[in-house]
This record gives structure tokens, sequence and C-alpha cells, in this order.
């Protein structure tokens, strides 16, 4: 991992499309913005890993359903 060190106002470059603005930091709570292409997914990690796990179990779901039909031919 990556650690760097930014001020209020700094920004950080992710490739040539995306830029972290430190906005404010109070106490242990750092507020950032982000700039990205629109087609740039952007979540909390806990959002991204609630909708991969979602993601994973329709998944299931699925091969489950594939499955029946297979056994039907």
């Amino acid at each position: 991992m990556l650690v760097l060190s930014r001020k209020v106002g700094e920004v950080i470059k992710i490739g040539n499309d995306i830029e972290l603005t430190v906005v404010s930091v109070s106490g242990d709570q750092v507020k950032l913005g982000i700039s990205a292409p629109k087609q740039v997914e952007i979540h909390r990690k806990e959002v991204f890993d609630q909708i991969y796990n979602e993601n994973k179990a329709a998944s299931v779901d699925i091969s489950s359903v594939l499955n029946v039909f297979k056994k039907n031919k």
C-alpha cells in the first residue's frame, strides 16, 4: 500500500483522469473530494463489499437455475 501525506486542499492524481482532493480533516475523519470520469464506479469499501457479496450470491442462484435446465434436457 502506498501511503501519502497531504494537507487540506492538496491533490493526489491517480492515472490521467482521477483526482482525490483533501477537503477537510476533523479529528479522525478525513473528507475527500473525488473527480473521476462517470464510467468509474466509486464506492465506500463497506458498500463495495456489500454489492460484491450480493452479486456473488445472485450468481450462485443463477448457477443453480442453470443446473435445473441442464437436468431437464
